[in-house]
């Protein structure tokens, strides 16, 4: 191995490319019809009560809104049922009511 390849580390395999390798493998297979890959499908809820997400975080709507970047104005049309949150918004809203502080800890990582 020339000192150029050696110093730049070149050539070198590590966990991460060799991971990387096996992944690609794999779709390759999984492409041809050689292997099936494993899947996971949601089912998320038609409904989604949005107030009662927001009453268990003990928050208003103003709270709410602005710590989980929501429009407060959406936010009331949700509440009062004039208006529903789309298949993301309710997955979003399903992990607010599951790990809300971890959403909030990640939310709060981001530059705003």
């Amino acid at each position: 191995m020339s000192t150029y390849k050696r110093k730049a580390g070149i050539g070198k395999r590590t966990g991460l490319g060799l991971a990387l390798e096996e992944s690609a493998r794999e779709i390759l297979a999984h492409v041809k019809g050689q292997k099936t890959l494993p899947t996971r499908r949601v089912v998320l809820p038609d409904e989604v009560d949005v107030k009662r997400i927001r009453k268990r975080a003990r928050m208003s709507q103003s709270e709410f809104a602005l710590a989980f970047c929501i429009n407060p104005r959406t936010l009331q049309e949700w509440e009062q049922g004039r208006r529903k949150p789309d298949a993301t918004t309710r997955a979003y809203l399903a992990v607010i009511a599951k790990s809300r502080e971890a959403v909030l800890k990640a939310l709060s990582s981001l530059k705003r």
